[in-house]
């Protein structure tokens, strides 16, 4: 039987893939929701080659017939941040790919588990800023499907599964395993553009260098992320919510070839490192695929011309957002959410050409200090406090 996929982001990086591998099997997955910001018109491209009857926008409807597009017959086009929330609680819907960029993706994979279905986790912000209770609703989900029958016999009950590289990587390095026998978790990075780099190298670096990842293509955000080690500390954060791990067991390391996409270590000293070519198609295959394999979405990784494998300690001092990050995850609370916002706010003025490359972990590392932290208690407080954050980013672009 197909699983029915709803895929929120669909003409972002990780959706457009996402679709690449349902065109792939055709037979094992059935694409009847998708959701954009404002590419409305590739969107509807997308819903009338797979055959899709929902489609949501977070433009107006106003905007919408500015466009002058016309929506191919049989598809229900709806507008807004709610109309993009209830694509999530559709009945006709098994599995929703969460590849919305942003906060924005919080509250999308909240009603996600709250209405049972199994969340294929794309969105970072979703377990850096709300991970207290998405991993709650995480379990009940996992407890519903092993009492259902839906779960496989041995392995995770998959209510939660993670897109992306490492913690793809990890989460399978772990099926199998005991957890109380888990010593380490090895995240792995590329360094990005500037691996190797001084802070005096950095001051004047533009966004178009900065855009430039060396293995792996991504949307503008997160490649940015990725060249400043923000990205690492996020996934940090993640991997602590989804693994249940102390952030004093959780380890980055450099791994410029990008071919082990990251490892766990275990109480006898023993390593399981997961390694393959530089593709998300892999990870978002096994998140839709499991616990099935299916058929490579790419070609496999040849061992023969790989060539050697280098490992090197991150360099925090010169790369400052993976400490803030580490720090805002190991104080908890509401910290990760101010730091998450602070730090949309400074890329997104970086890219416009408004701030400056090393002034993004400045910004963040303001915000953070002027934050009193609390508890997380609701979706609500979040959000108050993500608006906040974005407002005192605003005043300190540097």
């Amino acid at each position: 039987m197909a699983r029915r996929i709803a895929v929120l982001g669909s003409t972002g990086s990780i959706g457009t893939q996402t679709l690449d591998v349902a065109r792939r099997h055709p037979d094992k997955i059935e694409v009847v929701a998708l959701a954009v910001g404002r590419r409305v018109k590739e969107a509807l491209e997308q819903a009338r080659e797979f055959g899709v009857r929902y489609v949501a926008s977070n433009m107006d409807a106003g905007e919408f017939d500015a466009l002058g597009l016309e929506v191919p017959e049989g598809v229900e086009l709806a507008f807004g941040s709610d109309a993009v929330a209830a694509l999530t609680q559709l009945p006709e819907v098994d599995v929703v790919v969460n590849a919305l960029v942003g906060a924005a993706g919080l509250q999308a994979s909240y009603e996600t588990l709250r209405a049972g279905k199994v969340l294929a986790l794309a969105n970072k912000e979703s377990l850096v800023v709300g991970g207290d209770l998405i991993m709650p609703l995480a379990s009940k989900v996992d407890e519903q499907r092993r009492a259902a029958g839906l779960a496989p016999d041995h392995g995770p009950a998959g209510a939660l599964m993670p897109i992306d590289s490492e913690h793809g990587a990890i989460y399978q390095c772990l099926i199998g395993e005991e957890a109380r026998e888990v010593e380490r978790l090895w995240v792995t990075a590329s360094g990005g553009p500037f691996r190797g780099k001084k802070s005096c190298e950095l001051k004047d670096i533009t966004a178009k260098q900065a855009l430039a990842h060396p293995t792996w293509n991504m949307g503008p955000k997160i490649t940015i992320d990725s060249s400043t080690l923000m990205n690492k500390g996020l996934e940090v954060i993640e991997a602590h919510h989804l693994f249940t791990m102390p952030y004093d067991r959780i380890s980055v390391v450099v791994q410029p070839q990008s071919a082990i996409h990251s490892m766990v270590e275990f109480s006898d000293g023993s390593v399981k490192a997961h390694l393959g070519t530089t593709d998300m198609r892999i990870p978002i295959q096994y998140a839709l695929s499991y616990p099935e394999r299916w058929d490579a979405p790419v070609t496999p990784l040849d061992f023969t011309k790989l060539g050697s494998l280098q490992f090197d300690a991150p360099d925090v001092e010169t790369f400052r957002c993976l400490a803030l990050a580490r720090a805002a995850g190991e104080r908890g609370g509401t910290l990760p959410c101010v730091m998450n916002a602070a730090n949309e706010i400074a890329v997104a003025a970086f890219l416009a050409g408004e701030g400056s490359y090393l002034g993004i972990a400045e910004c963040v590392e303001i915000v953070m200090d002027a934050h009193d932290v609390q508890p997380v208690e609701s979706i609500g407080q979040l959000l108050e406090i993500d608006s906040w954050a974005r407002a005192r980013a605003r005043d300190n672009i540097r």
